[in-house]
């Protein structure tokens, strides 16, 4: 499975560095991936939705998630990679 294209969305708000959405193979889209900048980095999470917590918490549980280690690096590297070449100015694959 190839990530064939990577289109970021700059959107700086708290943490939240940018918005992502990766295409596989040419056939298939996952939306809604955030860039966020960490303690020690940039890291990717991957899309969400709030699920009922217990009390008053809010819980988040991830709609689409890579099942492999090496998966998640590659598409952690990918998307990190188009986020500097966008932030940059480098990149033709970005929105407002």
């Amino acid at each position: 499975m190839e990530i064939t294209e990577v289109r970021i969305s700059l959107h700086e708000a708290g943490r939240l560095r940018a918005f992502a959405n990766i295409t596989f193979d040419d056939c298939f889209v996952v939306r809604g991936l955030k860039v966020i900048e960490g303690r020690d980095g940039f890291f990717i999470a991957m899309p969400s939705r709030e699920v009922e917590g217990e009390g008053d918490r809010k819980e988040y549980r991830d709609i689409a998630h890579p099942i492999t280690n090496e998966m998640r690096e590659y598409i952690e590297t990918k998307v990190l990679e188009e986020y500097h070449a966008t932030f940059e100015g480098e990149s033709p694959n970005y929105t407002f």
